[in-house]
């Protein structure tokens, strides 16, 4: 009896967590709509130059640490970090990022992948041998885009003739 009282409540805990993820994405991808057209906080964010972007990859980053606390397998969390990842990095490219994060919904994919794990029993394992491999993509994304805002910061000097940094 008590085995299946855990399943039940690791079902609801998964239920849950689900629901949450399903929040922040919808939030980040999709919480707005304009005639037929959804967009969330990443487009907008994304009007902040680099640094619109660094915080939406902050805020995936964290639904993906979450995510491998709960199991998440390895193959998972890494189409999941390439999802996350290509959206801040192309994001973060003037004129160019900011359609490509109207149009990419890296947040949305990804639910899409988690409901496969937690409904269809896909991808199902863990993530532990690969933490490494993530923290370290995770930090590199984010010193790159710190060095890529400075860069823009620059150019955008350079433009206006002033000197920063």
């Amino acid at each position: 009896m008590s085995g299946k009282i855990d399943t039940q409540l690791d079902n609801d805990g998964a239920a849950n967590r689900l629901a949450l993820i399903k929040r922040v994405s919808k939030l980040m991808d999709e919480e707005f709509t304009v005639g037929k057209f959804k967009f969330g906080l990443d487009p907008i964010l994304n009007l902040i130059p680099v640094a619109g972007d660094l915080a939406a990859y902050i805020i995936s980053s964290v639904l993906l640490i979450t995510i491998i606390k709960h199991g998440a397998s390895g193959k998972l969390v890494m189409k999941m970090l390439g999802n996350i990842t290509l959206d801040a990095l192309v994001g973060a490219l003037p004129l160019l990022g900011w359609v490509f994060d109207f149009v990419f919904k890296a947040n949305k994919r990804n639910v899409q992948l988690l409901q496969e794990h937690y409904t269809q029993g896909k991808h199902a394992g863990s993530a532990k041998p690969y933490l490494l491999v993530i923290a370290l993509i995770l930090i590199l994304v984010v010193i790159i885009l710190i060095i890529l805002s400075i860069w823009i910061l620059r150019l955008l000097a350079g433009y206006f003739n002033t000197t920063v940094f």
